[in-house]
Order: structure tokens, then sequence, then C-alpha cells
């Protein structure tokens, strides 16, 4: 009578769940109320370009073996990674939580209990329990928990791939930026000595009366001014090892790296911004995983205005029959089913409905923006690697011809037919275009590595 009993509350409660609440039981789809959200659809349907230069292994961007070995150290060693890898071991122990919830409940309390009334003997009475509940998930709640929890540990992948993207470039970056800053000081002390040369010979010209006192004092103020400027190279310098170190989470140290290193950055040939490679980002599917985490959580509020159906069992072995104790004891089995529905939380249910629903929409718009800030990264750092290669090109004409003027003013000054001020001026604008040369070389590595990293590049 009883299972029969259940067995009618069962179906009752499942034909409701049917007739008014199926949406409940769908996987998360990403809406395509917006154009940007349709092509982005489109491009995860169309799949992943395996030749796209942000799906490249890092390896095959970066091939200097001292900077692969320096990556994999940073890999291996760096916090924010471990983080995100324990974030992921969390995630996955909330999953975990969420499918044991389908099986039923298990408790054993066994107890006993002994009494004497008016000296007599003790008489005594056990209980060896065993209790099992089970909740039957008609309306999805449970469902929705073990589809979110999965949805987190997507997102909380997804992330750990971005930190890893953000920690190879971090590390690149650092390093042609070391390589920068030893260049900039090699030129700039070579240059130091040129000009401490060129005090003495202009001292030399005023004991001949070619130039005056004036000349000399210029020059020696243009020796000291390269001679400060060094300093603030070694500041800067300094301070890129010490980040270098804490992205290999060692000590401060310095880095021997070479002045020489140049990032030749595979062929790019792209025409706008394609969605695929958008889409491929791990901050671009983290922010979709969180939009299916939210999905999840407004379904889970709509499943609470449902009722709860739990099936739970008693059974075990006891020698305490009503009041009468009875040895040896006898086996005894219990079994009930239960409904219960919400009557009087239903104002609570709904707002809670209404807070789910808007995070939904925050968990949208959000992925909206991400979708459009990372656009704009990519446009940013493919224009800036392509003017920084025009730029570069300019800089060394400049440089050439500024090399050929210094030569030309030195020799003149030495005729009479120049000023100890055109000397000046050439060699300062030589310095100021080969320091720039130099930076803009940089700029170039920096922006091929903001464009692997912002394509989701670090596989």
């Amino acid at each position: 009578m009883t299972m029969k009993y259940i067995s009618r509350v069962a179906a009752v409660a499942l034909s409701v769940g049917v007739l008014s609440s199926c949406h409940i039981y769908n996987k998360f789809d990403m809406p395509e109320d917006s154009q940007l959200a349709q092509e982005y659809v489109q491009a995860k349907e169309a799949g992943v370009d395996s030749a796209a230069f942000g799906n490249l292994r890092w390896q095959e961007v970066f091939t200097d073996p001292m900077l692969v070995d320096l990556i994999n150290r940073a890999l291996e060693n760096n916090t924010n990674l471990q983080n995100a890898k324990l974030n992921i071991d969390m995630a996955h122990a909330q999953l975990k939580g969420a499918r044991l919830s389908y099986l039923p409940s298990v408790a054993l309390a066994p107890n006993g209990a002994g009494n004497s009334i008016a000296g007599s003997n003790f008489s005594w009475s056990y209980q060896i329990p065993l209790s099992v509940s089970w909740e039957i998930d008609v309306f999805g709640k449970l469902l929705n928990t073990n589809r979110g929890a999965k949805a987190a540990v997507l997102q909380s992948e997804a992330y750990e791939q971005a930190v890893r993207s953000q920690i190879i470039a971090g590390v690149a970056n650092c390093y042609y930026a070391i390589a920068m800053l030893e260049r900039q000081l090699e030129l700039s002390r070579k240059t130091a000595g040129l000009w401490k040369e060129s005090v003495e010979v202009m001292k030399n010209l005023k004991l001949a009366a070619r130039v005056n006192e004036a000349a000399v004092v210029q020059s020696t103020a243009n020796y000291y001014s390269i001679l400060a400027s060094i300093t603030d190279l070694e500041v800067s310098l300094d301070e890129a090892n010490n980040t270098m170190s804490l992205l290999l989470n060692v000590m401060p140290q310095k880095w021997n790296i070479s002045s020489m290193a140049v990032l030749n950055a595979p062929a790019m040939v792209r025409d706008g911004v394609p969605m695929r490679e958008l889409a491929a980002r791990p901050d671009i599917r983290a922010a979709e995983q969180n939009v299916a985490v939210a999905y999840y959580a407004t379904n889970q509020a709509r499943s609470a205005f449902y009722p709860g159906l739990t099936i739970s069992a008693n059974g075990g072995f006891t020698n305490l029959l009503g009041t009468i104790i009875k040895n040896p004891g006898e086996w005894f089995v219990q079994l009930a089913g239960s409904l219960t529905a919400p009557l009087f939380s239903r104002g609570a249910n709904i707002a809670k409905l209404e807070a789910t629903k808007a995070q939904q929409q925050q968990a949208m718009n959000n992925f909206e923006y991400a979708l459009l800030s990372a656009s704009a990264e990519v446009s940013d750092a493919m224009t800036l690697y392509n003017k920084s290669d025009e730029k570069s090109k300019l800089l060394a004409c400049q440089v050439e011809n500024l090399e050929k003027s210094v030569e030309y003013t030195q020799e003149l000054l030495t005729l009479g037919t120049s000023t100890y001020l055109e000397v000046l001026t050439a060699q300062q604008s030589l310095l100021a275009s080969q320091m720039s040369q130099i930076s803009c070389e940089n700029t170039k590595a920096r922006a091929v590595i903001n464009l692997y990293q912002s394509l989701g590049g670090g596989r």
C-alpha cells in the first residue's frame, strides 16, 4: 500500500514537472540574442584553425634556448599558475560532491540503554539501525547543480590556461626588455667613451685657438649628460631583472641575457580579426562558462518552486519491541516517502529567481564585453607590430645618415668650416636615433608577444 502511494506521488510530481517546468532540464546553449553572440556561436561551430598564430605551440614561437628554459621554469614555479591549478582541483572536488548527491545517504547509529528499578537487575535494550534516504531528482535540482559544477570545472581550466598564457608572455616580454636595456647600456657606454675623447679634442682645439672655452664646456656637459642617462638605464635593468625573478618565483638576481637576443617571429598574414581566433582565447572560454554557471543557477532557483520527493528506509536489529525487551532481538524494516512542497517561501523563491536572472544577464554582458575587448587587443597588437616594423626601417635609414653627419661635421670642424655646436647636435641626434632604433625593435617584439597572448597562445 505504501509503495503504491509513493508511486502515485512520484507520477503526479513528474507530470507537473513535464507540463510546467521542462525547461529546467535543458543544457546550456549560448543565447543568440545579439549579432556578436551569433558570430561567436558560428565561429565555434566552424572549429579551430590549427594554423592560426595563436594556436601555435609556444615552443614554435619562442625558439631562443635560454628563453625556453626560463619559460619552463616559470611554468613550473610561478605561484599564480600553481593557484590556478589548485582552483581546478577545488572545482573537481565540488563536481565530485555534486555527482555523489545522486546517491542515497546512509547512516548507522547503534545505541543501547539499561535501567534498574528498586535495586532489580539491569534490563538492557539495544538498537542497531541503518537509515537510508534518497532524494528523487524530479525537478532537476541535483541535475542543474551537477551541470553547474561541470561548467565551473571548465571555467577553472580556461582560467588556468589564461594564467599560463600570461606567464609565457610575461617572461618573453621581460626577456627581450632586458636584452634591449643591455644593448642600450652598451651603446651608451661606448658613446660615453667617444664623447670623452671629443672633450679632449675640444681642449686641444682651444689650445690651437680654433675654438673658445665655450666649446670645451659644452662638450664636457654633453659627456656628463650621457653618464647621467647610464644611471637611469642601470636602474631600469635592475628592475627588469627583479621582475624576471618574481615571474620565476626565485630571489632577486641578475639574469645574463645576451644583448643581441632578437625575436624572429613566424610569418603573420592576417586580415581583420577572425571571430574563431577569438573563440580560442581562454579568457573568452572562461567568460562563456561563467554564463553557463549563471544559467544553471537560475534553473536551480526555478526548481525551488516545485516539491521535493524523498524516499527513506530504516532497518536493523533490536530487542526493544514497544515497551517489551525481548531476547534474542528481531530484525525490523521501515519504508516511507515524503513530498515537500514550498508554501510560505514563495516570496523568497521569487526574489532569488529574479536575482539569479539578473546575475545571468550580467554574465552575458561581461561575456560580450570580453569579446569586444579581445578584438581590440588583437587589433592594437597587430597595428603596433606593423607600424613598428615600418618605423624600424625608417630609423635604420636615419641612423645611417646621422652617422655620416657626425663624421662630416667633425671633419669640417678640424678644417674650420663648422662650429662645435653643429658637432654636438649631430652627436646627440645620432645617440637619440640609435636608442630609438633599439627601443623600436623591442616594441616590435612586444607586439608579437602580445598578439600571441591576445589570440590565446601558450599551449
